[in-house]
Formats: structure tokens, sequence, C-alpha cells
């Protein structure tokens, strides 16, 4: 009995992978195109913006190639910052238990999605992610590795690594972007993307786990250098009216 109820669980596992759509070709403008995906955007973009307005800054239009995104995360609409800077597909990672989600699951696997363990040592992970990469498409990480719930808002949760892992054994250049403040119903939220971060310095060399989580680290301190610059930029422009109103 247990041999056959461990065979049925392969074979139900196996059903899902073959449903799993991992590599998008491009097409002969050389993009890689989710149809379903666009479609998707067609059909929540103007629902998301009407429930959590929000305000893109920064380098908000990306060309054709692989490339990384990497930025902080507060809620399940999030993916779709990354996904207006453009209509090519793009690979998300998400926690391995939402595979098995009756019906998120199902159009996960459909649309690319690479499942992931939390802990960062998901040998399958990386090694889908390098073949995504090494195809000309895209990723999005989020490296908090889930909702930043609770605190003010202020900190990110502890970082997992791999994103600067990926960014130099494939030769792909990073986009970070920052979610400035908590979304909330009817509040803007103000999103700004960084200048694409390319890890030269690391390329062709032999690297220890110490290079890895150092590079790591320039991630997460890029993240909080977007944010600073952001909110000076907002006070900035405040200051400006404040001081025309006067002179009036």
């Amino acid at each position: 009995m247990e041999e056959n109820g461990a065979a049925e669980t392969k074979q139900k596992k196996a059903k899902k992978e073959k449903k799993r759509k991992l590599l998008f070709p491009a097409n002969k403008k050389g993009k890689h195109i989710m149809h379903l995906m666009n479609f998707i955007r067609i059909l929540f973009y103007p629902i998301h913006f009407l429930v959590y307005p929000y305000k893109l800054y920064g380098h908000k239009k990306v060309g054709l190639g692989p490339y990384i995104y990497v930025g902080n995360h507060y809620c399940i609409w999030d993916v779709f910052y990354p996904a207006r800077t453009t209509w090519e597909g793009m690979h998300y990672l998400m926690k391995e238990s939402l595979m098995h989600v009756p019906i998120l699951g199902y159009w996960a696997r459909v649309l690319g999605a690479i499942p992931a363990m939390r802990d960062g040592k998901d040998v399958r992970a990386v090694m889908d992610c390098i073949k995504v990469l090494k195809n000309g498409e895209k990723i999005n990480m989020f490296p908090e590795g889930t909702r930043n719930k609770e605190g003010d808002g202020e900190t990110f949760l502890p970082f997992h690594g791999g994103a600067a892992f990926l960014a130099i054994k494939t030769k792909s250049p990073i986009i970070p972007f920052v979610i400035c403040n908590k979304p909330r119903v009817w509040h803007v939220t103000h999103v700004v993307f960084g200048e694409p971060i390319e890890l030269t310095e690391y390329y062709d060399r032999k690297l220890s786990q110490e290079d890895f989580d150092e590079a790591d680290e320039k991630l997460k301190n890029r993240l909080y250098e977007l944010r600073a610059e952001h909110r000076e930029m907002l006070a900035a422009k405040k200051n400006k009216k404040k001081k025309r109103k006067a002179s009036k």
C-alpha cells in the first residue's frame, strides 16, 4: 500500500512538472513574450492602480536581454511594479510551498514561476534561474523571502543571498528597486528603480562565500540608498513649493 501511495505521488508530481513552463523562446525581434502574462497585465493593471495607486521613478524602461530584478517586498501586488518596466515575460521566484496551492500553483507553473526554498540553498532553483538568464530572459527576486508585514517599514527583513551569485555566474545586470512606503488602499505608493548594476569586479574570478555575501550586501545597501535619495528629492520639492508660496 505504501509503495502504491508513493508511486501515485510521483505520478502527480510528474504531471505538474509537465505543465510547468520554464523557457520561453525569443521571437524575431529578440523578445521573450509570455502572451498569458501580457493578458494578465492588461486585465489587472487598471485594477491594481485603482486600488493601490502608485508612482514609478527612475529606470522605468528595460531593454532586451537577461536582467535580475531585486527589490523589497510588502504585498502580493508588488509583482506588478517590475512588470511595468517591460512587456517581455518575467520569471518570479516564489516559495516552493505556494506551488502546491491548487489554483495559484497551476497559474504559477504556466507562467514560468521558479519555486525556491526560503533558506536559499535550493540547488534546483539556482539551476532554473541560470537556465532562464542564459536564455536571455528576466527574473524577479524578493530577497527578504516573505512579505514584510511587521515593523515600521523602515528596515528590510534579513536578505537571503543568491541574487549576486546569479548575476556573477551569468554576467547579468541587476535592476534594484525599492518600494519606499508600504502600499495602502487608495494611498500613493512610491517605487524607485535604480540604474542597472553590473558586478563586473567579480567576473572571471575564483570567489569565496564572503565575496558573494559582500556583493549581496552592496545590493541591499543600494536599496536603502535609492529610498534615501528619493526622500531627499521629495523634501527638496516641498521646500521649493514653500519658498514659492512665501515669495508671493
